[in-house]
């Protein structure tokens, strides 16, 4: 268990428990409330072990699993108004603590589902509402994101947004949280090994860059296929680790963070303030900074014409072997119904 907060937090300390969820096996919808009932009860038993808990974190694919015969099918999907996610709202209204939970999110209005975070405040109510703009191309099926990078208001002063997993390899992302006033940037992940160093780098890089904390929880363990690390990592504003995880399931990575001192270096610090000067370039030289845009990819991207050099010779852009004729949609087949 890695921690550098206490088990109580005074009022200006944020105390965060990110949970490295093991990673469930999931072979039909009935493991799906197997899987809520196990995190409804570690938010309340964490909330015992920790009395001054203010948030608590749990992985991306926590609450449906990463089945990828199954995963987008109606029955493994579930709404904000499923009895699964009014669970999670009672667990949090009953313990009074902040939660973020994962759920892929039926479309209400038919189409391709989204991979979704929710955060849920003390009172059981939903705070935010986020569905992942990146999708892990070239395996998950789930539609772009539609709600944009929200950012809701969080306990102790905290500014808090959430990003899933391969969102977090994008630092414009990032930006975009930051911009809208994030102070804590939450990113919820189910990744295996592969990419285990750059999860430690992006998540280093994403807090300096926007000088705000950034709080990351991946799955742990094994599934049968793949090993999942685990390492919940906590940065600082400045991009030092203030607390790692290992790669134990179920270890509970604890930190006490101040959301004003994220706030006051904004506002106090200069060469080290990357998100003020993006914006206002050369001050010294120009007074008040030059402002006009200098980016070609921003403009395109903004023009619809966002495209690579090397566009023509890019081979994986429309899916994998395991959906050539896209994701597959409406009720479960028969031969996963056992």
């Amino acid at each position: 268990m890695g921690s550098t907060g206490s088990v109580s937090s005074w009022e200006e300390a944020l105390l965060v428990a990110a949970i490295q969820y093991p990673v469930p096996v999931v072979s039909g919808p009935g493991d799906i409330q197997v899987n809520v009932d196990r995190i409804c009860k570690a938010v309340a038993a964490t909330k015992a072990g920790y009395p001054g808990l203010d948030l608590i974190v749990f992985p991306e694919y926590s609450t449906q699993g990463l089945n990828t015969a199954i995963w987008s099918y109606d029955e493994m999907l579930l709404s904000l108004d499923s009895p699964q996610v009014g669970q999670y709202r009672q667990a949090c209204k009953e313990a009074d603590v902040w939660g973020i939970f994962s759920i892929m999110e039926q479309d209400p209005e038919g189409g391709p589902p989204f991979n979704t975070a929710i955060i849920i405040d003390n009172k059981g109510e939903i705070a935010l509402h986020y569905r992942k703009l990146q999708p892990w191309v070239p395996v998950e099926p789930w539609a772009p994101g539609n709600l944009g990078m929200p950012v809701c208001d969080g306990p102790k002063g905290s500014k808090l947004a959430v990003c899933i997993c391969h969102d977090g390899m994008f630092p414009e992302l990032a930006r975009e949280a930051a911009y809208k006033g994030c102070n804590v940037y939450i990113r919820i992940s189910g990744y295996s090994t592969q990419v285990n160093d750059q999860w430690i780098i992006t998540n280093r890089t994403n807090a300096w860059q926007n000088l705000m904390y950034t709080v990351s929880v991946n799955l742990a363990g094994y599934d049968n296929v793949f090993y999942y690390f685990g390492e919940g990592t906590i940065c600082n504003y400045d991009g030092n680790v203030i607390q790692q995880g290992h790669r134990n399931p179920w270890e509970i990575v604890t930190a006490e963070l101040f959301p004003r001192l994220a706030d006051k270096a904004r506002e106090n610090w200069a060469l080290e303030n990357n998100i003020f000067n993006l914006g206002c370039r050369a001050y010294v030289a120009k007074p008040g900074g030059e402002k006009a845009n200098y980016l070609t990819w921003v403009r395109d991207l903004a023009e619809g014409k966002y495209k690579l050099p090397w566009d023509d010779k890019i081979k994986i852009r429309d899916g994998w072997k395991y959906y050539p004729n896209g994701g597959q949609y409406g009720p479960m087949p028969d031969k996963f119904k056992k």
